[in-house]
């Protein structure tokens, strides 16, 4: 028997916002329209995006303390398909250090002061009482994951909580929010050494400008979106050089600002590379 939902109802009755989380760790749709996140999965509501449900149903902003929605119809689906709880830390007050490996770990030992500790399949969270903005990769195998950010709920630890330390205030302050720096595009030099037509500011500027518009006003199928614009600007501009890494940042941001994963940017950009044949 699942015990999933009756653990997720305890832990919202005590005020946890949780989550139904797959088995590869991402959130469910919560809704017939967002089912296996059709709808772009971008959180609506708290969060501009293309989803037109009533209520948030899916990544951090679905997650609720409210037991009359975690034991509802509309998540029973979910939770019998679900394989892990998940939580949103910024909606609980409180802030989690990702430790993904054992180097991780002894960093924490040697430079973060003593809280509640839980145990995960790689490292540990380390929860501190208090919230800051989530960043991702702040150190090798260090995730910051507060507020507008999910995590796994996996037991309450051992420990005091202490607040929020100086050194994490300082790690997501000076941390890019954003994506790693993008990949410099290698494209094949123009037959016969001939002269780039499109080696103008003003069209490679629009061209640009009409592609974050492009990203940002998409109403569905955000993945898709992306891909495609990804596409088009690669075609027009990919084989000529006039792409610079400052360009292909501007396209990840928009992407981003839509709810894209720095990873999910990453696979974009390099499947729309392969399948045009730089």
């Amino acid at each position: 028997m699942n015990s999933l939902p009756t653990t997720a109802l305890c832990l919202a009755e005590q005020g946890l916002p949780v989550l139904p989380l797959r088995a590869d760790k991402r959130p469910f749709g919560l809704c017939r329209a967002c089912e296996d996140l059709a709808c772009g999965g971008r959180p609506n509501m708290r969060v501009p995006g293309p989803c037109v449900c009533p209520w948030p149903c899916h990544g951090w902003a679905a997650a609720t303390a409210d037991p009359a929605v975690v034991g509802s119809p509309q998540w029973s689906a979910a939770w019998r398909r679900a394989r892990a709880i998940g939580y949103h830390p910024g909606g609980a007050g409180v802030t989690v250090v990702d430790l993904d490996n054992q180097a991780a770990v002894e960093w924490a030992r040697s430079v973060l002061p003593p809280t509640t500790t839980v145990a995960t399949t790689r490292g540990e969270h380390w929860i501190y009482r208090g919230t800051v903005r989530s960043v991702n990769a702040v150190r090798d195998g260090v995730d910051i994951k507060s507020t507008m950010s999910y995590t796994r709920w996996l037991g309450p630890g051992t420990g005091t909580m202490a607040d929020v330390p100086d050194v994490v205030h300082e790690l997501v302050k000076v941390r890019p929010a954003a994506l790693p720096a993008p990949r410099a595009v290698a494209v094949p030099a123009l037959a016969g050494g001939g002269r780039c037509p499109h080696r103008s500011p003003v069209y490679l500027e629009r061209g640009i400008a009409m592609a974050e518009q492009r990203i940002s006003t998409t109403t569905s199928g955000v993945h898709a979106a992306v891909y495609r614009t990804f596409l088009a600007v690669l075609s027009a501009h990919g084989r000529c050089g006039c792409l610079t890494e400052a360009h292909i940042g501007r396209l990840f941001t928009a992407a981003q600002a839509r709810g894209e994963s720095a990873r999910h940017c990453t696979d974009a950009w390099a499947n729309a590379t392969t399948a045009l044949g730089m």
